[in-house]
């Protein structure tokens, strides 16, 4: 077996069970999981129609590049969204099996093991798949701390030109998971400048996008900086979207990336061997899906409500603000993470997850200590449940 595999960490929820399997929950209680970032809502209900319609489809071998059509809804969309002059669907947008398959592979075709310390540098605390693409890829990873004094996003004038000089592939998530922060335009710029400068891929998972505060204006992304900049051919940029978080599609698994044409022609060939085709049921409806705004503006005014609400009830409590986006809080804790965690399961009965499960300690320093991710994806009556309890059990602890 491929010695790296020993490098992979167990995932942050193989953890979260250990933790709580230590200790009994209150039976009194109903329990409330705050812990994953599954989305709740229902499915929109045209989606499941079409995919319900082209069930025959099954019939058909898909191709690895998709249906024009889906290709041509991903580019009519990026365009609206984030404002582009142009985006050629054939060359510059591939559809995906959800970001999560997507990430982990890009980064086996983008990382040139040949060279001397290949680096993958990604936020600090950070979605899992990019430490294990790293190092099944044959990179090191490199994580950038993601403090508050920083607006929880990494400094990136504090990373010195060696590290630059060594980068290969810069994983960007924003909004960001687990912290709800998200990067300027101009952020974004300076970016793309070092990118030209040391020559290495800038690759921005923007998979929440879409959830931020209703009324407040939209999160900028990778794309829209470069269009902004005239460059249309995206060089060395490329994002990745998923209808999970946008569309409440978890289980549908479709997602796209879309940018550099010199990157993503031998993505794609990577991707015709890794045998990942998106069913042609899946694709059909996953047009319906980028076509239509109307559900995904309620999804926003939805989380909105929920974090008015939860807000309310924890600010006076605890070290908790509104993200820029996304569905999560990041909220400090008075007591070790992992500690609240167990204790508050026992006691209340709702499960957050650890920040320093999903951080990694650097230099003595772990930004997910004293943090925990709270996922306000049940709905609005149990979340506001939920933070009526965790409220009750942090006043407990000034007791």
């Amino acid at each position: 077996m491929n010695p790296d595999l020993t490098l992979l960490q167990p995932y942050p929820f193989e953890k979260l069970k250990k933790l709580k399997e230590a200790v009994t929950p209150n039976p009194e209680l109903e329990h409330i999981s705050l812990s994953i970032g599954e989305p709740k809502h229902p499915a929109p209900d045209f989606v499941k129609q079409a995919l319900i319609d082209n069930i025959d489809r099954l019939e058909n071998y898909p191709t690895t590049k998709g249906l024009p059509e889906l290709s041509e809804a991903i580019a009519s969309w990026l365009t609206t969204r984030f404002e582009l002059a142009q985006i050629d669907a054939t060359s510059q947008v591939i559809p995906v099996n959800g970001t999560r398959e997507a990430i982990f592979a890009f980064a086996q075709a983008a990382i040139d093991r040949t060279q001397s310390n290949p680096l993958l540098i990604s936020p600090n605390p950070f979605y899992q798949i990019y430490e294990g693409a790293a190092y099944l890829s044959g990179a090191t990873p490199h994580f950038l701390p993601c403090l508050a004094e920083n607006g929880f996003n990494p400094d990136f004038d504090a990373v010195s030109d060696e590290v630059w000089k060594d980068c290969q592939l810069l994983f960007l998530c924003t909004p960001g998971n687990p912290t709800g922060a998200t990067l300027s335009q101009a952020q974004y710029q300076q970016l793309i400048e070092l990118s030209d400068r040391f020559d290495f891929i800038v690759a921005s998972d923007e998979c929440y996008s879409e959830i931020y505060v209703d009324g407040k204006p939209a999160p900028a992304g990778l794309l829209q900086a470069c269009a902004a900049m005239g460059r249309h051919d995206y060089r060395n940029c490329v994002v990745f979207h998923s209808l999970s978080k946008r569309s409440n599609l978890p289980g549908l698994r479709s997602g796209f990336v879309a940018g550099d044409a010199r990157l993503l022609k031998p993505f794609l060939l990577y991707r015709t061997y890794h045998g990942c085709a998106m069913s042609i049921q899946t694709q059909l409806a996953s047009i319906a899906a980028w076509n239509d705004e109307a559900h995904v503006e309620e999804n926003r005014r939805q989380y909105t409500l929920k974090f008015n609400a939860v807000l309310e009830i924890l600010g006076p409590v605890m070290d908790v603000q509104q993200s820029d986006a996304s569905f999560y809080l990041w909220a400090g804790t008075p007591i070790p993470d992992d500690d609240f965690a167990q204790q508050l399961f026992a006691q209340q009965q709702v499960t957050v997850l650890p920040g320093s499960y999903v951080s990694r300690t650097v230099d003595g320093i772990n930004p997910g200590a004293n943090r925990v991710r709270m996922a306000l994806v049940a709905e609005v009556d149990e979340c506001i449940e939920a933070a009526h309890r965790i409220r009750t059990f942090v006043e407990s602890l000034k007791n």
